[in-house]
């Protein structure tokens, strides 16, 4: 049963780490990965994922970047492949304009709301000054509840 499940398992880092040929190759391979999304993980960077196809995609955009792609092509390159959800910050379209607007819609309807529950109370009447030293209660003695 052990190596059954042994046999499943995947290693937690990347069994060979990317070699570097400069400094700003490295950080430039940082900064491209720290802005994609792994497709499994779905909340982490492919920077930060240990899942397979992180490393497979990591491995992809070093060699894109090597090929002598900028980082446009690079994205193009893995939303052709993966979707626009392997973008943190998608394109603004048709397809994706309530990712951008959506937020600021909800806030101005929450402010039209709160707008409009404030002006309805200001103009309810107040009680008149027969009934204010009064407590609700109805004609029989009984407290409204």
């Amino acid at each position: 049963m052990l190596a059954a499940v042994s046999a499943h398992a995947e290693p937690v880092g990347d069994p060979t780490p990317p070699q570097f040929t400069s400094t700003t190759e490295e950080a430039r391979f940082h900064a491209l990965t720290g802005e994609l999304r792994c497709v499994m993980c779905q909340n982490q960077s492919l920077a930060d994922s240990n899942a397979q196809i992180a490393q497979d995609m990591r491995r992809e955009v070093l060699e894109l970047m090597r090929q002598g792609k900028s980082d446009a092509e690079i994205k193009q390159f893995l939303v052709d492949r993966y979707g626009e959800f392997v973008l943190y910050r998608p394109k603004m379209g048709s397809r994706t304009w309530l990712l951008w607007f959506g937020p600021g819609l909800v806030l101005l309807g929450g402010a039209a709301l709160v707008w409009h529950i404030v002006r309805r109370r200001a103009t309810v009447p107040a009680r008149d000054g027969a009934n204010a030293g009064k407590d609700d209660t109805d004609d029989q003695g009984e407290q409204e509840w």
